[in-house]
């Protein structure tokens, strides 16, 4: 259910704004949309897994807290990323 190194690496080298940035929000919230994805895959055949759907659900929560923040400090950098993502709505 966790994400791979080689997928990790991947989304890191897609979402940077530097060479070197593992830490900026677009990095985070990219690897929380990725981790999301796959806690939901796993949820559909597991129905009764609530351990799973708690853990599921603060990493929602932190994922929302990371995008309202994108969004007030620089909202293009926001939308570009929702859309990149194909996230809300």
């Amino acid at each position: 259910m966790t994400v791979t190194q080689e997928r990790k690496a991947e989304i890191v080298r897609e979402f940077a704004r530097s060479a070197d940035d593992t830490g900026s929000v677009e990095v985070q919230v990219a690897l929380l949309t990725e981790s999301i994805r796959r806690l939901t895959d796993h949820l559909k055949t597991h129905r009764k897994d609530t351990s799973t759907r708690r853990g599921l659900l603060g990493q929602v929560a932190r994922r929302a807290k990371l995008l309202r923040y994108l969004k007030r400090k620089d909202a293009e950098r926001y939308h570009a990323l929702v859309e990149k993502l194909g996230i809300r709505g």
